[in-house]
């Protein structure tokens, strides 16, 4: 089995302006390691909030411009993703794949059930960067050197943060360095930042896998509040009256 964590530009597809699902997570700033998530869906040419606001943590280092399906603006001097900086990538991305620990999953999502010889390659010079792969099917060599068993609870003493997750579709091309395996998962322990992901306590992830749909072509957003102040009504995003 192997599951690409990005798409490599290989997946024509809808853009945001189809998405009838939107995950939103705004932080206070750049460096802020914990941030406010709220589920919207789309209702006629606007949004509607779904449940209720959850907290999340994001990475250790806060949050960076990241690779995805929007463009930067121009003249941000906010950082941008790199890997290995401890940081969240921002902006708007693809929901792709969702993965756990479990043979099958609450969920409408394309599903990967994770095996012992499952890795994520972060080793930025690899050809497979930025994929899940099977290292029964790639070789032992293929995977030297990765950081990201996805079988955690295998590999580091009873990990269950890769149990329930999926796939936020950052850096699609594999750009060399640009940051990989960049999931939605569950939080170590509450309130415990991450390396770049975005956790969340497990009854929060359970809802969102059971609520997100491919055909609804679900976007993940992630933005400080100072660029989400920006940049909401060219995204099309909600107001900011009604992410706070």
């Amino acid at each position: 089995m192997t599951v690409a964590c990005a798409t490599r530009g290989d997946r024509a597809g809808p853009g945001p302006e189809q998405a009838q699902q939107l995950v939103l997570v705004v932080t206070a700033d750049w460096d802020a390691s914990g941030g406010r998530l709220q589920r919207y869906a789309r209702d006629g040419a606007g949004w509607r909030a779904v449940g209720e606001a959850a907290a999340v943590t994001v990475g250790r280092a806060g949050s960076a411009w990241g690779r995805g399906l929007h463009q930067v603006p121009a003249g941000d001097a906010g950082p941008v993703k790199r890997e290995g900086d401890g940081r969240a990538p921002a902006g708007l991305f693809r929901i792709g794949t969702a993965f756990g620990y479990a043979e099958h999953a609450a969920t409408a999502l394309p599903y990967s059930a994770m095996t012992v010889s499952d890795y994520c390659i972060d080793v930025a010079d690899s050809p497979l960067y930025n994929r899940i792969v099977d290292a029964r099917e790639v070789g032992a060599a293929a995977v030297a050197g990765s950081t990201e068993p996805m079988r955690r609870d295998l590999h580091a003493d009873g990990d269950q943060r890769y149990r329930q997750g999926f796939v936020i579709e950052h850096n699609a091309d594999g750009a060399r360095g640009a940051g990989s395996c960049i999931f939605a998962h569950l939080w170590k322990a509450p309130g415990e930042a991450t390396a770049g992901c975005t956790a969340m306590d497990p009854g929060q992830m359970s809802e969102l896998l059971s609520w997100l749909r491919p055909e609804a072509h679900p976007v993940f957003v992630l933005l400080p509040q100072a660029q989400y102040d920006a940049l909401w009504r060219s995204w099309g995003l909600p107001a900011p009256d009604d992410t706070r």
